[in-house]
């Protein structure tokens, strides 16, 4: 990828987990880095209504230029930019199990599961941040303050352990990873 500024595809799926302090990381990280950095988020058919559930959607669209909803799994056309080098890393956070489970088993039938399979395909970076991190209960908020609890399942996790297998690929379980992507990638 040449040209000075980094450019990274953020796609958001409809887990709500984490979502907006993935949110907030990612608005964070805009501000700092707005010289050297261009964040395009893409969000699924499911994204879209989780975040017009947290009340997040207009933020979105207030802090970063550009923000697409999926269409079909080829509009926006986002797997071709990934493959043509229009981007350096996708970034998938947070990421439901359904996700998750499509990737690991090749199956490319959504915006973001073509766009990540496509991208792993050329060597682009994937990183994902699956909701269903660890086999267990864990106790998620909702957007109105509740708690609920969700029993995570071990074939959920054999789906992330594949996916963490796959080549360029990385599965993180805190928002705050994605910091640590950027130096990675010399984002500064």
């Amino acid at each position: 990828m040449t040209g000075a500024k980094k450019r990274i595809a953020w796609g958001i799926t409809g887990a709500g987990e984490k979502l907006p302090e993935t949110f907030a990381i990612m608005k964070d990280i805009q501000e700092k880095y707005r010289d050297s950095l261009e964040i395009r988020v893409y969000i699924s058919k499911s994204g879209d209504q989780v975040v017009k559930y947290y009340g997040i959607f207009r933020q979105l669209e207030k802090y970063f230029d550009n923000a697409w909803v999926e269409i079909n799994a080829n509009s926006p056309f986002l797997a071709g930019q990934i493959q043509m080098g229009k981007f350096d890393l996708l970034i998938i956070s947070p990421c439901t199990s359904n996700t998750v489970a499509k990737i690991s088993l090749r199956i490319a039938d959504t915006l973001l599961t073509n766009a990540a399979i496509m991208g792993q395909k050329a060597g682009v970076p994937l990183y994902i941040m699956p909701s269903d991190f660890r086999e267990g209960t864990i106790t998620t908020k909702l957007p109105n303050g509740k708690d609920l609890e969700l029993n995570i399942t071990r074939e959920d996790v054999e789906h992330v352990e594949k996916l963490s297998r796959m080549k360029n690929t990385q599965v993180f379980e805190h928002p705050e990873y994605i910091y640590k992507i950027c130096e990675e990638h010399s984002i500064k």
